[in-house]
């Protein structure tokens, strides 16, 4: 498989059930989202402008892909409920059929522009290894069947290699009838 393949398999809406754990914190998060996965459209102004501001000149345009959610969070004992939206947009650029780059518009654990390197294992597994400015994260992303995903992250001080925060996420593909 690779990235392309793997985001045409994500095209869709998903439930998502999340269990975030902040080891720097002590502290417990449980989210809910609907994330939606699809193949941006080839007139989209936003991806045109996206690649534009990024040099992108491969045909990379009709190889981005939109995700856009919308979570719901528990915070800590107290169960401090805080909701969030967004979206983002994501263009893999293949190195070799099983390693690349994804450009990110907003990233995984910061809310900023990043540039990712992928992997894709034989088992179809991807992993994501984004850097920001004082920490990194590694994502793994992988089908346990047709509909269903499962999503892991492991957030690390880039300083001291301190493992921050983990997350596991089982996701369930809408089907509509």
């Amino acid at each position: 498989m690779n990235i392309e393949e793997f985001f045409l398999k994500s095209v869709g809406e998903w439930n998502s059930m999340r269990s975030g754990h902040s080891l720097a914190f002590q502290e417990f998060e449980e989210i809910r989202s609907k994330i939606k996965i699809v193949r941006s459209k080839r007139n989209d102004s936003r991806v045109i402008k996206f690649l534009k501001d990024n040099l992108i000149t491969t045909n990379a345009e009709n190889k981005a892909f939109l995700i856009n959610w919308e979570a719901k969070s528990e915070w800590g004992e107290e169960n401090q409920k805080e909701n969030s939206s967004g979206e983002s947009i994501l263009v893999p650029i293949e190195i070799s059929k099983t390693e690349g780059k994804i450009i990110r518009s907003v990233g995984y654990t910061e809310a900023v522009q990043v540039v990712s390197l992928y992997k894709i294992l034989d088992d179809g597994t991807l992993i994501i290894y984004s850097d920001y400015s004082h920490i990194c994260t590694e994502e793994r992303i992988w089908f346990v069947s047709n509909n269903v995903r499962s999503r892991s992250s492991v957030t690390r001080a880039i300083d001291s290699s301190a493992i921050l925060q983990t997350s596991y996420a089982s996701e369930i593909r809408s089907i509509k009838k």
